[in-house]
């Protein structure tokens, strides 16, 4: 399950790394700075982050394999609605309803706080994985 895992969210981190170096490089060629908080969250949250989950998984075991799916499902929701959710609340660019918009960055980040909850529980629940 964590083999699985492992390769979920590298892969998931991945196109989140485009998606910021890309939102980096526009906002560079643009000199227009406004998308830096998003920017800096896709990286730190979307990038960083679930790499390192998906690090620990491909070198670690987890005792209690559905944690492992939990915290899967977790770490894509909520950095996913996380972002997107920034995005939308700073941007708004299909007028959306405000107070929809805010409830959607705000599921986001409960999500992704869970998500780093549970990160911690499971980290006494490991033992390492044989080479």
């Amino acid at each position: 399950m964590e083999q699985k895992w492992s390769l979920i969210l590298i892969r998931y981190a991945a196109l989140f790394g485009i998606i910021g170096t890309y939102i980096g490089s526009k906002m560079s060629g643009e000199m227009d700075y406004s998308l830096r908080p998003i920017h800096a969250h896709i990286l730190l949250v979307g990038w960083l982050s679930v790499f390192a989950w998906g690090i620990f998984y491909k070198n670690y075991k987890v005792k209690y394999k559905k944690l492992v799916t939990l915290h899967g499902w977790l770490a894509i929701l909520g950095s996913l609605g996380l972002t997107f959710g920034m995005w939308m609340y700073n941007l708004n660019p299909f007028q959306l309803n405000d107070t929809f918009v805010m409830v959607l960055f705000i599921v986001g980040g409960s999500l992704l706080l869970l998500a780093f909850l549970l990160f911690a529980i499971i980290t006494f629940c490991t033992e390492k994985a044989q080479a």
